[in-house]
């Protein structure tokens, strides 16, 4: 970075004239220019990376370069020496989040390559393929034959080595390339380079997500010992066991998956079908290419055990003492009700319309959800002797108790309309809308022009009915920031976009007339207490063509069924309720929607089990013992094994947290975090060895705890001196058997080889494991 042009000549003159070498010119992709270079990643969703054009100009220009390159490839002809340039170095950027304590990082991995494979593309261009090109910018699988085919080579790499999988993953590039040969060079095939650079904008793997990545730990400290757990599980409210029916279904043994979901998961075709699966954030495939689909293996569960398993689930014995009253059967309601009597508790369900599911069934539209589905999940519900009562609207707890009800369970939704606030004009309530699309299209006449006001999952469904309604020519979304700070999940922005909905970013409505939105131009400020960025507004107005407004701005509880109640209610009008989600009056739950407001379908089931779990034991955990792999070599081997086509791939790509994670000892360049087998203990545990330790801290960034397994895991120390400058918990072993400890901030000399030594015994054992088994790591 910054060296002279003439300086840089200089040195590769004499490496080929003096020492007699093949020389290569490591360059950086600064030569692209900072034009280029800023609207690339911007277009890929780059645009948040901050850099300025200093190195741009300091740096080695397109203009110097070319002709140096050509005296230094004839200075090499005519010795017999090759010359070539390695593209690229990694790119400076600004720390602009605090994420090193310092004022610049290097770019590299994924969002070089677009640039590396940019500019290999202009040196194979300018030179027509006889310079030689060496690639370092974001090789990895995916791309690695294409770049050898294309006659560019040597390949180095880093940074997919330092993600999971670490070292492994050479293995299954160097199969990649068994069959590549090792002739000559031969030139840069220009063609098959441009190809590549083309092709980066329409690959996933080079394009970032329209919103922000989830937060992929788990909220929670790495314990010492058996760390290994299951962040999928983590990211589900209702904690399925998902590895165990992964497993399962990956077996073909559908109905024993179903009943593994069913455990903890009333609705497993809803669920299988529109859930926002956030378990997928925390899947550890990310890391590798994508998540395992885990909502698509939950369907395909479900669709393959339901005609087996419906048939074996009968009403239990009944609990006594215990008579409970659900009002609402939507999501909620149904779930409580799958619980309780599964459980043998009497339970009548009471739904003021004509039809159970809720939301689901009168609102979501049918190109999201089909009517089987939900048809399915309610016989589910069925099917342990619930009672339903359709048509009937309770108007409090005290009319349920005199008929005999010992406990009530609100699960009533949230459908008492939200607004835009417009200053004039009409506006359709988005669930009246969805309901009259669903159930009556003919009856909506909207006319060519339609404006959907709002950001979340529900205005996607809104603006995507719209666009099916006859007569609809154009469908617009106005929302007050941008698409990165919508609430929508990022699957529901793609549909949309995918339907040709047209997004209207930084517009505030204030008010419709004549068929016209006048909208108030925004711009993000800083960002609120969520770390989305604030609206300002500019002062500016435009007009948006609106023949017809709906509004999608959030929906509320209604409010009588509690007041009247007794039940005291938050400052949005929603009940108070505990973490068992018992409100203040005894006896009386609220769930779902009717707690939260607009929530999802697996939240709603997260609160029925708690509330029915209050009343009853569940044995929710039944099957929790079997999300781990009995044949520990089985997920072993997926380490460092990438999917580069996943839709074909019949094996679910589990990687078996729960059995072996080890994530740590993966990413550790030096290997100071080691995988130790400890006698006794069916998993491997990690021991960290301070010395060998630079504390890069690429263990913590992918651990899936919230947690730096550099400070945070049990390490052993190879002086007093290291012992004693580190709060790290660990071990310094001391003469014959003894060692010293610090555990829970004491510090105190222990005879391990004596199990009654006073240490816990998973700790005794993994040092007497190391001590014994791995004397190589104890200097």
């Amino acid at each position: 970075h910054g060296c002279p042009p003439d300086e840089i000549e200089r040195i590769a003159t004499y490496l080929i004239t003096e020492k007699g070498l093949n020389t290569y010119v490591k360059c950086n992709p600064t030569l692209l220019g900072y034009e280029f270079a800023r609207q690339r990643l911007d277009a890929l969703g780059f645009d948040y990376i901050v850099f300025d054009d200093h190195h741009f100009l300091e740096d080695l220009q397109w203009a110097d370069a070319v002709p140096m390159f050509r005296r230094l490839m004839d200075l090499c002809a005519q010795r017999g020496l090759e010359f070539g340039v390695k593209l690229t170095n990694t790119f400076p950027v600004d720390v602009a989040a605090g994420e090193l304590p310092s004022q610049e990082m290097y770019m590299s991995g994924r969002s070089l390559f677009p640039l590396t494979i940019s500019l290999a593309q202009k040196v194979a261009r300018e030179f027509g393929g006889r310079l030689r090109i060496s690639y370092s910018g974001g090789a990895d699988l995916h791309n690695i034959q294409d770049l050898f085919s294309a006659g560019i080579w040597p390949i180095t790499m880093a940074t997919t080595i330092l993600k999971p999988g670490g070292y492994q993953r050479m293995s299954q590039m160097g199969e990649l390339l068994m069959d590549c040969g090792s002739s000559p060079f031969q030139g840069v095939d220009v063609s098959a380079v441009t190809a590549l650079a083309d092709g980066v904008g329409e690959s996933p793997l080079y394009r970032k997500p329209i919103k922000p990545l989830p937060n992929r730990k788990m909220p929670k400290k790495v314990p010492l010992i058996d760390c290994f757990s299951a962040p999928c599980r983590s990211g589900c409210p209702i904690e399925q066991d998902i590895p165990a029916y992964l497993m399962a279904t990956s077996q073909g043994k559908y109905r024993e998956a179903l009943e593994i979901i069913t455990r903890r998961n009333a609705l497993p075709f809803i669920t299988g079908t529109i859930c926002p699966h956030h378990c997928a954030d925390k899947c550890m495939r990310n890391y590798y290419e994508e998540s395992v689909r885990i909502r698509k293996v939950k369907l395909q569960a479900a669709q393959g055990g339901y005609d087996e398993l419906l048939p074996t689930l009968k009403a239990p014995a009944p609990a006594a003492g215990k008579h409970v009253a659900v009002v609402g059967g939507g999501p909620a309601g149904l779930a409580a009700a799958f619980f309780l009597s599964r459980a043998g508790v009497a339970v009548t369900v009471f739904e003021r319309k004509d039809d159970l599911g809720g939301i689901v069934r009168h609102v979501i539209p049918e190109f999201r959800i089909g009517r089987e589905a939900i048809d399915r999940d309610v016989a589910l519900c069925k099917a342990y002797g619930a009672k339903f009562e359709l048509g009937v609207e309770v108007k409090s707890a005290d009319e349920l108790r005199a008929k005999g009800f010992t406990h009530v369970i609100f699960a009533t939704g949230a459908w008492k309309p939200g607004a835009a606030g417009l200053d004039y004009g009409e506006e359709l309530n988005v669930i009246s809308f969805l309901e009259r699309a669903k159930k009556d299209p003919g009856s909506l006449k909207l006319g060519t022009d339609v404006v959907v006001i709002g950001g979340g999952n529900t205005a996607m469904d809104a603006a995507r009915a719209a666009k099916r309604l006859p007569g609809v020519e154009r469908v617009r979304l106005v929302y007050r920031r941008t698409k990165r700070y919508m609430p929508a999940d990022e699957e529901e922005l793609a549909l949309a976009l995918m339907d040709g909905v047209e997004f209207m970013e930084l517009l505030a409505p204030v008010g419709v007339k004549d068929g016209v939105l006048t909208c108030s131009v925004m711009e993000l400020g800083a960002p609120d207490a969520s770390g989305r960025r604030s609206p300002v507004a500019t002062g500016k107005t435009v007009e948006v063509p609106a023949t017809a407004v709906i509004t999608a701005v959030g929906e509320h509880v209604e409010e009588a069924p509690f007041t009247q109640s007794g039940v005291a209610l938050d400052r949005k009008g929603r009940p108070v309720v505990d973490e068992d989600m018992a409100t203040g009056v005894a006896g009386v739950y609220a769930v779902g929607d009717a707690r939260r407001g607009p929530a999802t379908v697996v939240e709603a089931i997260a609160d029925a089990a708690k509330a029915a779990q209050a009343i009853v034991d569940l044995e929710l955990d039944k099957y929790t013992d079997r999300n781990i792999n009995p044949d520990y070599n089985k997920p072993l081997g997926k380490k460092g094994d990438l999917c580069a086509d996943c839709d074909s791939r019949a094996d679910t790509r589990c990687l078996g947290c729960p059995t072996v994670c080890e994530v740590c000892a993966d990413v550790c360049p030096n290997r100071a975090n080691v995988a130790v087998a400890v006698p006794g203990k069916r998993q491997r545990q990690i021991v960290h060895v301070d010395g060998m330790c630079n504390e890069c801290g690429n263990c913590g960034t992918f651990c899936p705890y919230e947690s730096r397994p550099y400070k945070d895991k049990f390490t052993l120390f190879w002086s007093k001196e290291d012992f004693e400058n580190s709060e790290n918990e660990g071990f310094l072993p001391l003469e014959g058997t003894k060692s010293l400890v610090r555990l829970d901030g004491q510090t105190a000399e222990y005879d391990t080889a004596d199990a009654a030594c006073g240490l816990p015994e998973d700790l005794r054992a993994l040092i007497q494991a190391v001590r014994q088994d791995y004397s190589y790591l104890v200097k």
